[in-house]
Protein backbone atom coordinates (compact mmCIF):
# COMPACT_ATOMS: atom_id res chain seq x y z
CA UNK A 1 0.00 0.00 0.00
CA UNK A 2 1.15 3.15 -0.69
CA UNK A 3 -1.03 6.17 1.31
CA UNK A 4 -1.38 9.72 -0.02
CA UNK A 5 -2.58 12.09 2.61
CA UNK A 6 -2.99 15.61 3.58
CA UNK A 7 -2.54 15.06 7.94
CA UNK A 8 -5.22 16.13 9.12
CA UNK A 9 -6.33 14.35 12.24
CA UNK A 10 -8.07 11.70 10.74
CA UNK A 11 -5.10 11.18 8.15
CA UNK A 12 -2.76 10.79 11.55
CA UNK A 13 -4.66 7.81 12.99
CA UNK A 14 -5.04 6.51 9.18
CA UNK A 15 -1.41 6.39 8.92
CA UNK A 16 -1.07 4.34 12.16
CA UNK A 17 -3.85 2.06 11.24
CA UNK A 18 -2.03 1.38 7.92
CA UNK A 19 1.62 0.76 9.50
CA UNK A 20 0.08 -1.56 11.90
CA UNK A 21 -2.34 -3.61 9.59
CA UNK A 22 -0.71 -3.01 6.06
CA UNK A 23 2.56 -3.37 4.09
CA UNK A 24 3.08 0.45 3.47
CA UNK A 25 5.98 0.88 1.34
CA UNK A 26 5.19 4.43 0.65
CA UNK A 27 3.88 7.59 2.20
CA UNK A 28 3.22 10.71 -0.30
CA UNK A 29 1.67 13.60 0.77
CA UNK A 30 -0.48 16.60 -0.68
CA UNK A 31 -2.30 19.82 0.09
CA UNK A 32 -5.25 19.55 1.70
CA UNK A 33 -5.90 20.43 5.51
CA UNK A 34 -3.30 22.44 5.83
CA UNK A 35 -0.49 23.19 3.22
CA UNK A 36 1.88 21.02 1.73
CA UNK A 37 4.82 22.28 3.81
CA UNK A 38 2.84 21.37 6.97
CA UNK A 39 1.05 18.04 5.98
CA UNK A 40 4.70 16.91 4.75
CA UNK A 41 5.84 17.61 8.10
CA UNK A 42 3.03 16.00 10.12
CA UNK A 43 3.21 13.06 8.10
CA UNK A 44 6.82 12.68 8.62
CA UNK A 45 6.09 13.23 13.06
CA UNK A 46 3.47 10.16 12.62
CA UNK A 47 6.09 7.66 11.38
CA UNK A 48 8.88 8.67 13.50
CA UNK A 49 6.19 7.85 15.92
CA UNK A 50 5.43 4.86 14.90
CA UNK A 51 9.01 4.04 14.09
CA UNK A 52 8.69 3.51 10.56
CA UNK A 53 11.60 4.34 8.06
CA UNK A 54 8.71 4.02 4.90
CA UNK A 55 10.00 6.49 1.83
CA UNK A 56 7.78 10.10 2.08
CA UNK A 57 7.67 12.22 -0.91
CA UNK A 58 5.94 15.58 -0.76
CA UNK A 59 3.80 16.10 -3.77
CA UNK A 60 1.12 19.01 -5.06
CA UNK A 61 0.92 22.15 -3.58
CA UNK A 62 -2.41 22.92 -5.19
CA UNK A 63 -4.91 21.40 -7.58
CA UNK A 64 -4.91 20.79 -10.85
CA UNK A 65 -7.24 23.96 -11.62
CA UNK A 66 -8.85 25.56 -8.69
CA UNK A 67 -6.82 28.03 -6.45
CA UNK A 68 -5.61 26.42 -3.16
CA UNK A 69 -7.73 25.08 -0.19
CA UNK A 70 -7.27 23.80 3.04
CA UNK A 71 -9.43 23.02 6.10
CA UNK A 72 -7.21 25.11 8.72
CA UNK A 73 -10.52 26.27 10.54
CA UNK A 74 -11.35 22.70 11.00
CA UNK A 75 -7.58 21.13 12.22
CA UNK A 76 -6.20 24.15 12.93
CA UNK A 77 -2.92 25.96 11.37
CA UNK A 78 -0.36 23.34 11.15
CA UNK A 79 -3.47 20.57 10.50
CA UNK A 80 -2.35 18.66 13.68
CA UNK A 81 -3.85 21.01 16.43
CA UNK A 82 -3.86 19.55 19.77
CA UNK A 83 -1.04 18.24 21.26
CA UNK A 84 2.48 19.07 21.79
CA UNK A 85 4.11 17.52 19.05
CA UNK A 86 7.87 16.09 18.62
CA UNK A 87 10.09 17.89 15.86
CA UNK A 88 10.30 15.50 12.55
CA UNK A 89 13.48 13.63 12.38
CA UNK A 90 14.00 14.90 8.94
CA UNK A 91 12.47 16.48 6.14
CA UNK A 92 10.89 14.30 3.16
CA UNK A 93 12.62 12.44 1.02
CA UNK A 94 11.91 14.08 -2.33
CA UNK A 95 9.75 16.66 -3.95
CA UNK A 96 8.53 14.48 -6.40
CA UNK A 97 5.47 12.15 -4.89
CA UNK A 98 4.24 11.49 -8.61
CA UNK A 99 7.80 10.11 -9.88
CA UNK A 100 7.33 7.88 -7.00
CA UNK A 101 3.84 6.66 -7.58
CA UNK A 102 4.66 5.92 -11.28
CA UNK A 103 8.26 4.26 -10.37
CA UNK A 104 6.56 2.05 -7.53
CA UNK A 105 3.38 1.16 -9.25
CA UNK A 106 5.55 -0.07 -12.28
CA UNK A 107 8.16 -2.01 -10.39
CA UNK A 108 5.72 -3.76 -8.02
CA UNK A 109 2.81 -4.88 -9.44
CA UNK A 110 -0.04 -5.05 -6.96
CA UNK A 111 -0.29 -1.96 -4.90
CA UNK A 112 -2.64 -0.82 -3.32
CA UNK A 113 -3.14 3.01 -3.66
CA UNK A 114 -4.68 4.92 -0.80
CA UNK A 115 -5.38 8.59 -1.21
CA UNK A 116 -7.06 9.82 2.00
CA UNK A 117 -6.64 13.71 0.74
CA UNK A 118 -7.22 15.77 -2.42
CA UNK A 119 -6.63 13.21 -5.56
CA UNK A 120 -4.06 15.63 -7.24
CA UNK A 121 -0.77 12.73 -6.31
CA UNK A 122 -2.83 10.41 -7.97
CA UNK A 123 -4.48 12.44 -11.14
CA UNK A 124 -1.04 13.25 -12.03
CA UNK A 125 0.83 9.88 -11.63
CA UNK A 126 -2.29 8.75 -14.14
CA UNK A 127 -1.67 11.40 -16.34
CA UNK A 128 1.29 10.87 -16.87
CA UNK A 129 2.11 7.32 -17.05
CA UNK A 130 -1.51 5.58 -17.97
CA UNK A 131 -0.02 2.36 -17.79
CA UNK A 132 0.34 2.12 -14.19
CA UNK A 133 -3.40 1.54 -14.44
CA UNK A 134 -3.04 -1.55 -15.44
CA UNK A 135 -0.75 -2.73 -12.72
CA UNK A 136 -2.11 -1.41 -9.69
CA UNK A 137 -4.40 -3.72 -7.47
CA UNK A 138 -7.09 -1.08 -6.93
CA UNK A 139 -7.90 2.60 -5.56
CA UNK A 140 -9.36 2.84 -2.20
CA UNK A 141 -10.17 6.53 -1.75
CA UNK A 142 -11.95 8.87 1.14
CA UNK A 143 -14.32 11.14 -0.15
CA UNK A 144 -17.50 11.67 -1.84
CA UNK A 145 -20.54 10.70 -0.65
CA UNK A 146 -24.67 11.02 -1.29
CA UNK A 147 -24.68 14.55 0.40
CA UNK A 148 -21.26 17.37 1.26
CA UNK A 149 -19.43 18.51 4.27
CA UNK A 150 -17.75 21.30 2.12
CA UNK A 151 -21.04 22.27 0.33
CA UNK A 152 -24.22 21.01 0.23
CA UNK A 153 -23.37 18.42 -2.27
CA UNK A 154 -19.23 17.90 -2.16
CA UNK A 155 -17.37 16.62 0.00
CA UNK A 156 -14.13 18.52 1.11
CA UNK A 157 -11.16 16.07 -0.60
CA UNK A 158 -13.50 15.91 -3.84
CA UNK A 159 -14.45 19.98 -3.77
CA UNK A 160 -10.63 20.42 -3.12
CA UNK A 161 -9.37 19.39 -6.59
CA UNK A 162 -12.97 17.99 -8.70
CA UNK A 163 -10.62 17.87 -12.10
CA UNK A 164 -8.17 15.49 -10.02
CA UNK A 165 -11.64 13.15 -9.09
CA UNK A 166 -12.64 13.01 -12.32
CA UNK A 167 -9.34 11.78 -13.60
CA UNK A 168 -9.38 9.04 -10.75
CA UNK A 169 -13.05 7.49 -11.06
CA UNK A 170 -12.68 7.35 -15.10
CA UNK A 171 -9.14 5.52 -14.33
CA UNK A 172 -10.81 2.11 -15.54
CA UNK A 173 -9.78 0.09 -12.75
CA UNK A 174 -10.81 -1.40 -9.48
CA UNK A 175 -11.88 1.98 -7.70
CA UNK A 176 -13.22 1.93 -3.79
CA UNK A 177 -14.73 4.91 -2.62
CA UNK A 178 -15.50 5.41 1.22
CA UNK A 179 -17.15 8.17 1.41
CA UNK A 180 -19.41 10.51 3.74
CA UNK A 181 -22.02 8.00 4.10
CA UNK A 182 -19.39 5.49 5.90
CA UNK A 183 -17.30 7.22 7.56
CA UNK A 184 -19.96 9.04 9.74
CA UNK A 185 -20.56 6.03 11.12
CA UNK A 186 -16.97 5.41 12.59
CA UNK A 187 -16.69 8.23 14.86
CA UNK A 188 -14.62 9.41 18.38
CA UNK A 189 -16.91 10.07 21.06
CA UNK A 190 -16.03 11.90 24.14
CA UNK A 191 -15.97 8.35 25.53
CA UNK A 192 -13.29 6.98 23.04
CA UNK A 193 -11.23 9.63 23.37
CA UNK A 194 -11.11 8.72 26.88
CA UNK A 195 -10.02 4.84 25.74
CA UNK A 196 -7.34 6.61 23.75
CA UNK A 197 -6.04 7.91 26.38
CA UNK A 198 -6.22 5.27 28.93
CA UNK A 199 -3.52 3.23 26.53
CA UNK A 200 -0.53 2.78 28.52
CA UNK A 201 2.51 4.52 26.86
CA UNK A 202 2.71 7.72 25.07
CA UNK A 203 1.03 7.45 21.84
CA UNK A 204 -2.87 6.93 22.95
CA UNK A 205 -2.78 9.94 24.96
CA UNK A 206 -1.23 12.03 22.00
CA UNK A 207 -3.93 11.21 20.29
CA UNK A 208 -6.59 11.64 22.40
CA UNK A 209 -5.39 15.29 23.03
CA UNK A 210 -5.52 15.84 19.06
CA UNK A 211 -9.31 14.62 19.00
CA UNK A 212 -10.19 16.57 22.19
CA UNK A 213 -9.07 19.60 19.95
CA UNK A 214 -11.09 17.84 16.92
CA UNK A 215 -13.72 17.10 18.36
CA UNK A 216 -15.50 20.31 19.62
CA UNK A 217 -13.98 21.91 16.56
CA UNK A 218 -15.92 19.47 14.39
CA UNK A 219 -19.28 19.85 16.41
CA UNK A 220 -19.20 23.54 15.28
CA UNK A 221 -20.06 22.59 11.58
CA UNK A 222 -21.53 19.10 12.64
CA UNK A 223 -23.98 19.49 15.71
CA UNK A 224 -25.91 16.32 14.60
CA UNK A 225 -23.06 14.29 15.37
CA UNK A 226 -22.32 13.04 18.87
CA UNK A 227 -18.35 12.24 18.04
CA UNK A 228 -15.86 13.68 15.56
CA UNK A 229 -15.82 10.88 12.58
CA UNK A 230 -12.45 9.40 11.65
CA UNK A 231 -12.80 9.79 8.11
CA UNK A 232 -9.63 8.62 6.77
CA UNK A 233 -9.24 4.91 8.24
CA UNK A 234 -12.23 3.70 5.90
CA UNK A 235 -10.37 4.10 3.05
CA UNK A 236 -7.42 1.81 5.06
CA UNK A 237 -9.51 -0.81 6.38
CA UNK A 238 -11.07 -0.92 3.55
CA UNK A 239 -8.15 -2.66 1.64
CA UNK A 240 -6.98 -4.88 4.87
CA UNK A 241 -10.65 -5.68 6.90
CA UNK A 242 -12.59 -5.29 3.43
CA UNK A 243 -15.05 -8.06 5.84
CA UNK A 244 -15.81 -4.77 8.38
CA UNK A 245 -17.85 -3.11 5.44
CA UNK A 246 -21.23 -3.23 3.48
CA UNK A 247 -21.21 -1.49 0.21
CA UNK A 248 -22.79 -2.21 -4.07
CA UNK A 249 -20.94 -1.27 -6.69
CA UNK A 250 -22.14 1.50 -8.96
CA UNK A 251 -21.08 4.26 -11.28
CA UNK A 252 -20.07 7.28 -9.72
CA UNK A 253 -19.05 10.45 -11.78
CA UNK A 254 -17.60 13.46 -10.32
CA UNK A 255 -19.29 17.29 -11.15
CA UNK A 256 -17.07 19.98 -12.29
CA UNK A 257 -18.41 22.77 -14.10
CA UNK A 258 -21.80 23.29 -11.67
CA UNK A 259 -21.87 26.69 -10.00
CA UNK A 260 -23.76 24.88 -7.13
CA UNK A 261 -22.31 21.20 -7.27
CA UNK A 262 -18.59 21.08 -8.15
CA UNK A 263 -16.91 18.11 -6.43
CA UNK A 264 -20.59 16.47 -5.99
CA UNK A 265 -19.91 12.44 -6.47
CA UNK A 266 -23.10 11.45 -8.65
CA UNK A 267 -23.99 7.84 -7.77
CA UNK A 268 -26.19 6.31 -9.99
CA UNK A 269 -28.49 4.39 -7.79
CA UNK A 270 -31.45 4.20 -10.27
CA UNK A 271 -33.40 0.47 -9.97
CA UNK A 272 -34.00 0.10 -14.06
CA UNK A 273 -32.10 -1.44 -17.05
CA UNK A 274 -29.80 0.41 -19.24
CA UNK A 275 -28.18 2.46 -17.05
CA UNK A 276 -24.03 2.62 -16.72
CA UNK A 277 -21.84 -0.16 -15.68
CA UNK A 278 -20.18 0.30 -12.08
CA UNK A 279 -17.18 1.58 -11.72
CA UNK A 280 -16.90 1.97 -8.26
CA UNK A 281 -17.41 0.01 -5.01
CA UNK A 282 -19.61 2.38 -2.48
CA UNK A 283 -18.91 1.51 0.82
CA UNK A 284 -22.15 1.76 2.80
CA UNK A 285 -21.79 0.37 6.45
CA UNK A 286 -19.20 -0.16 8.59
CA UNK A 287 -18.86 -2.11 11.90
CA UNK A 288 -17.68 0.83 13.68
CA UNK A 289 -17.47 -1.07 17.08
CA UNK A 290 -14.89 -3.51 15.55
CA UNK A 291 -13.05 -0.84 13.47
CA UNK A 292 -12.47 1.31 16.90
CA UNK A 293 -11.06 -1.72 18.33
CA UNK A 294 -8.30 -1.91 15.47
CA UNK A 295 -7.76 1.58 15.93
CA UNK A 296 -6.69 0.90 19.89
CA UNK A 297 -4.91 -2.00 18.96
CA UNK A 298 -2.55 0.05 16.73
CA UNK A 299 -2.36 2.78 18.90
CA UNK A 300 -1.49 0.41 21.55
CA UNK A 301 1.14 -1.52 19.67
CA UNK A 302 3.12 1.43 19.32
CA UNK A 303 3.11 3.15 22.48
Amino acid sequence: MILDCDPGHDDAVALVVASRFADLVGVTTVAGNAPLTHTTRNARIVLDLVGSDVPLHSGAQRPLVAPPRHAQNVHGENGLAGAMLPEPSRPADSQDAVGFLIDMCRSTEGLWLVPIGPLTNIALALRAAPDIADRIAGISLMGGGTFGNRTPAAEFNIWADPEAAAIVFAYGGKLVMSGLDVCHQLQATPERVDSMRRIPGTLGPLYADLFAYFLPTIEKFMPDLRGAPMFDVCAVLSVTHPALFEGSDEHVVVETAGEHTAGMTLIDIRPRLGRPDPNCRVQWKIDHEASFALIVEALTAFS
